[in-house]
């Protein structure tokens, strides 16, 4: 007897699940800005009836011929024209009733976008940032998933230097202090801070000052490339 007589088509094994094989995906993304002092995360006002006057996540479904990576990259692109930044997989949801149209599983993404340097195509349902402290009410279940990704960002910036993404090239370890501060939803000792940034040798020493700024001017640096991934 063949070792591969007990072996099932992929056809049989559709039509014997066929419920299975009705479950959509999606993709949502957590796009992170900072502005003013203050950490925040892109919404759009969400078009269906059900969360009406509600703000979600970028987000749409997985189309059958296109990857998670492709999704949620053709997302990005189609509501606010940006193509050039890094889009990371944080975790996936997949509570039955999440979405009011049926099963969908979301696979979550992040990523850190300087404000000051992407210009968005604002031009559909209200798209706009929105600090992180203040979207407490999301459509769907958007908001355990920006609670979720702000989680794994408090994670990633104790160990590697992603922020570099959220500040301009040129900066002070003031702005950077406060750069954290958003993200942590905390103050910090200055004194710990900056022994704790020098000792992880992130920083390059550009011997420049600050220029124009309402307090007393600090030296200012750049990330060193090679931490930088």
């Amino acid at each position: 007897m063949s070792k591969n007589s007990n072996l099932k088509t992929a056809a049989l094994e559709k039509s014997s699940h066929l419920e299975y094989f009705r479950i959509a995906v999606s993709v949502d993304c957590v796009i992170f800005g900072y502005e003013d002092k203050a950490l925040k995360v892109l919404l759009i006002k969400s078009d269906l009836k059900e969360f009406a006057g509600m703000y979600s996540l970028l987000g749409d479904l997985v189309k059958p011929d296109e990857d998670l990576d492709e999704a949620s990259y053709r997302v990005l692109k189609e509501r606010t024209d940006l193509d050039d930044v890094f889009l990371q997989q944080v975790h996936t949801f997949g509570a039955v009733e999440r979405h009011p149209s049926g099963r969908v599983v979301s696979a979550a993404y992040y990523s850190l976008v300087n404000i000051n340097n992407h210009k968005l195509k604002i031009n559909n349902n209200d798209l706009r940032w929105h600090p992180v402290n203040g979207a407490y009410r999301l459509a769907f279940d958007h908001k355990e998933i920006l609670t979720t990704c702000l989680q794994h960002l408090r994670g990633q910036i104790e160990e590697h230097p992603v922020v570099h993404n959220l500040l301009n090239e040129k900066f002070s370890l003031r702005s950077l202090q406060e750069l954290y501060e958003s993200i942590l939803n905390t103050p910090l000792d200055r004194r710990n801070f900056r022994k704790k940034i020098t000792l992880k040798n992130w920083l390059v020493d550009l011997n420049e000052m600050e220029e124009d700024v309402p307090h007393r001017p600090g030296k200012l640096y750049k990330f060193n490339k090679k931490y930088i991934r």
